[in-house]
Parts: C-alpha cells; structure tokens; sequence
C-alpha cells in the first residue's frame, strides 16, 4: 500500500478505482501541485463523488505529470460547512461539455479510504439531510399545503424547494425550527456565471428553478409569524437559491417586515444579498431588518465585477450597502465564495483585508465557489483583456508583491490564519447565525 495520497479514477461507466501507481494531483487555479497530505480529511458523511466527463484524471509519477490513459477525473461535492482546499486535478479533452454547477473538490485514495483536502469551517449540524426522516418532512409539507390551500410560498417551498430540490432551509419551515426561507424575487440585476437559479447559457443547466411569482404581504406573514413566535432559534430570510436579488423586491419586503414586527419581536429577520441597491438597504434596516450577508466572489473590483456582470450597480454601491448596514447596528456577514488559486494569492488576502478594514463585519461564511473551474479561471482573464494570459498570470500573482518567491498562492488555511491572526473579532463560519 503507497504511504501517500493516490489518484482515483473512474471508467466511462463510473467505476470508481484508485490507480496506486500514481500521487494524488490537486489544482491550483491552472496550477497542478501533488496533494498535500497534512491537508486531507476522510470523505465527509453527506458528500458525493462524481466523474466528470470529457477530462482524464492525472497523477503524479515523481515529479512527473501523468495522464491516466482514458480513465475520467473524479471530484466530490462537499456537504454544508466544509470548504475544499485543492480542486479535481484533470486533462480536458478537445470539446468537452461544460461541467454543471457544482464545487470539483479533489478526492483521493489514502489508508484504505477515500479522503479529500477540505476544512470544516461549521461544525453546526442544521444542515444534515442525512439525518431527516424524508418521508415525516413530506407528510408535513402535505399537511400544510391542505391548512394553507391559498399561499403560494407553502406550496413553492413545499414541492419545489422540499421535495424537488431537497433544501434543508426549506425542511426548516415546514418543521418550524431554526432558519426558514421566505422566496420573493423572480428577477435579478446580475448574471453571475455560476447562478444556480437561472442560466442564459444553453449548454450550462441551472440546477434549480426561480420562483416565478410575487407573494403578496399577507402570504409572507401567515408563515413568518408563527415561524418566529415558536422556532427554537427562529430565523426567516429573504434571498434563496430559488431565487433572483431580493432588493429588487425592497418595497414588498418592507412592508413584510413592518407587519410581521406588528405581530412579534421575537426571532431574527435577515437577508441574503447581492447589496447592490444601498438606499433599499437603508430603508428595510429601518423598518426592523436584523441581520445581513452579502456575497462575494472576491474583494477586487474587476473581479467581481467579471464575475457578477452587474446591471446598473457596480461595486462601489455593494460597499456602500456594508457600510449602511453596520452603521444601521445590523448584524454583517460576508458570504464568500472560496476557489483555491484565486482566493488564496497574495493580492486577494489584501484586497480583502483592506474590505474588512473599511467594513468590519462580524463574520465571514466561508463557501465553496460552484462553477466549472476553467469557465472560472477564463471569465477572470477576460478582466484584463489588454494583457495576454501568461503576463495576466504573472500580474494577478505579483500584483503586491516584492519578490518572486511570495507569488505562489498562500493556501486557504494559511490565508484564513492570517485573517484570523489580523482581525480576531471577525468570526468564521458557513451558516447564518441568529441575532442574540
């Protein structure tokens, strides 16, 4: 048995094996490396495993890259709260189809077991399916559909977001514990490449539906209310997968939360957004907002805004939406989504210091980037389309630095110490937390 991390490999049929011969490979952004095996952990309960069609696996023989004849490239998509630290290592055929939106964690075959390089950054275990007797949590979306025959949130969140998808937040509201989802927007003012609720590109299928209607103010409250009056950590939010930017919806949403307050003070009111639209932001803390998280892909401008190809906002107008919430006594969390060989270089570490300087807020949701890692790595490089890839490369890398030997990516684990060590009152972790 090879006392190091070795490559696994799938046949066109999906059989998944480990090639003995060969040292694990991860990746990097476009780099290739041998899997660290400090950085391993035992394949996470919840997790699945998946060849990816088109892309060959490769392994390290020495210090030499090896294809894996026609064997597939394996990844594992990881379950809530774990954060991959090195990507599926692979050789792309000439064609390949896109690969659909998931997070390609690298896997491996080490002590007789499957492991991957993650970190769990939450060790809440909310968000445990596998836990849920399904077929209780079907019975009780039943129920609720016949006492609310009218509300079209119960039916949406209870056929669509329950049984079709899964959505543990939705399972919440139908068992009334802990964070409940409230879906309102069926439009957004961004075309993220890696949206999971909508996709103009044919050959990328979103992996779920966007809600396709406007729920009135009295839908909102006949689930919000008894949610927040009798949950154990109550939580509702707006801003779900199954949906657009809730802050197009602003109005609605206000005038939500004006009558759900009327009814009770209890539990904590949040948002999950994009804080492209500050003055929505300032009017919905003032009517009795709790809390808010907004996402980002990164805490450089021209990143994220390749990424998010915003529409009528820009990045200024989502720091300011930080800066208005904090000043508003709101609590702030940073949804960030994490991609090994990007979030990790050195420019992005500062970038993301110099944010935090400026916004402070008090916690950081670390989360795995859900995107074919090449469309990633390309829609970054069309940021700078006056230089060409290789001196891109070269500038993205050593864009803060003084010398070469600091170029190379700090790894997710050393940047989050860094960030640890620099801001100790900024928590770490993946799931909204309720407002005290």
């Amino acid at each position: 048995m090879a006392d190091f991390p070795t490559t696994v490999a799938a046949d066109e049929k999906g059989a998944i094996r480990d090639l003995p011969e060969l040292a694990a490979a991860g990746r990097s952004g476009h780099e290739i490396h041998q899997i660290d095996p400090a950085s391993l952990i035992p394949l996470p309960s919840g997790s699945w495993l998946y060849f990816l069609p088109g892309r060959f696996a490769i392994g390290f023989s020495g210090n030499a890259l090896h294809t894996c004849g026609r064997n597939l490239a394996v990844a594992a998509f990881l379950p809530p709260g774990y954060v991959a630290l090195a990507l599926s290592a692979f050789k792309s055929e000439k064609n390949a189809p896109h690969l659909p939106l998931f997070c390609y964690c690298a896997v491996c075959w080490h002590r007789n077991g499957f492991y991957v390089p993650a970190l769990r950054v939450d060790k809440d275990p909310k968000h445990d399916l596998s836990s849920l007797d399904m077929k209780k949590v079907c019975k009780e979306v039943n129920r609720w559909i016949r006492r609310h025959p009218g509300n079209r949130l119960v039916a949406h969140h209870g056929l669509q977001c329950v049984k079709k998808y899964g959505c543990p937040n939705a399972v919440n509201l139908f068992l009334r514990r802990w964070e409940a989802p409230i879906s309102v927007s069926g439009h957004c003012n961004a075309e993220c490449h890696g949206c999971i609720s909508k996709q103009d590109n044919n050959s990328i299928q979103a992996p779920q539906a966007r809600i396709d209607f406007q729920p009135t103010v009295e839908e909102i409250v006949e689930i919000a209310v008894p949610h927040l009056k009798t949950a154990p950590k109550a939580m509702i939010s707006f801003g779900q997968g199954c949906e657009g930017e809730p802050l197009l919806k602003s109005r609605l949403i206000e005038s939500a939360i004006v009558a759900i307050r009327k009814e009770t003070k209890r539990g904590t009111i949040h948002l999950n957004t994009n804080g492209s639209l500050p003055d929505a932001v300032k009017r919905l803390a003032e009517s009795g907002l709790d809390s808010i998280r907004i996402s980002l892909n990164s805490a450089r401008p021209e990143f994220y805004s390749a990424y998010y190809q915003c529409r009528a906002y820009s990045f200024d107008d989502v720091m300011k939406s930080f800066r208005i919430a904090r000043q508003a006594g709101l609590w702030v969390s940073i949804n960030y989504l994490t991609f090994p060989g990007v979030t990790d270089t050195r420019a992005e570490c500062d970038a993301l210091c110099r944010l935090l300087e400026e916004t402070s807020p008090q916690m950081i949701q670390w989360r795995n980037l859900n995107i074919d890692p090449d469309i990633y790595m390309a829609t970054l490089e069309r940021a700078r389309p006056p230089l060409s890839l290789r001196r891109w490369r070269q500038s993205a890398r050593n864009a803060t630095l003084s010398s070469a030997d600091r170029a190379k990516p700090l790894g997710i684990v050393p940047m989050m110490e860094q960030i640890r060590q620099k801001f100790p009152e900024i928590g770490f972790g993946y799931f909204n937390p309720p407002v005290a």
